[in-house]
């Protein structure tokens, strides 16, 4: 009879510990980590709210402060430790920009759902810090700037190309004149 209480606390260690070392790999990889106190959210609420954070490309996880701690020993976001107080929960993504968004604009809409302030890797982040990064263009929207510069001559030289042969005259002519004042 005794053995079964040793054996639920057995595992609960090892749950414990699984947690804390998914915990440990979430603080490691993600690109920014934005701690947020959910008193009073409905599951619906969450709902949504994990919803938005998936279609963003991040996460949101709750998890016992006192593991969270354990897990963020040694990790770069270590400063974080101390907004893990009361009822907090974690919105986390790869992309440095995605989760801030996510809790910033959940946070405008659902005034029980309070921003503490989060981590960019080893750089802590206050409530305006987390607002700044909210602001910054996310990793696929900077790409598609970058290509739209990248591709907008290649562009006017296939629309060039492709325009008909008066336009492509009228250009060359242009040219020859501007050559010839010179």
């Amino acid at each position: 009879m005794s053995d079964i209480p040793k054996l639920e606390r057995t595992v609960d260690r090892a749950q414990k510990e699984k947690l804390v070392d998914e915990l440990g790999q979430i603080f490691e990889s993600s690109g920014v980590v934005v701690v947020s106190r959910y008193v009073g959210l409905t599951v619906a609420e969450m709902q949504d709210l994990r919803a938005r954070a998936t279609e963003a490309g991040g996460s949101v996880r709750v998890a016992k402060n006192r593991l969270a701690k354990i897990a963020l020993e040694g990790k770069p976001c270590a400063s974080i430790s101390d907004l893990l107080t009361g009822m907090t929960v974690l919105t986390f993504s790869e992309d440095p920009v995605a989760a801030a968004k996510v809790a910033q604009e959940y946070a405008k809409e659902n005034k029980k759902f309070v921003i503490l302030g989060g981590a960019m890797g080893e750089n802590a982040l206050d409530v305006a810090g987390v607002e700044a990064v909210s602001k910054m263009p996310s990793r696929d929207e900077l790409i598609a700037s970058i290509v739209g510069c990248i591709g907008a001559p290649a562009s006017n030289i296939a629309g060039a190309i492709g325009a008909p042969a008066s336009n492509i005259a009228s250009i060359l002519s242009t040219i020859e004149e501007k050559a010839e004042a010179a």
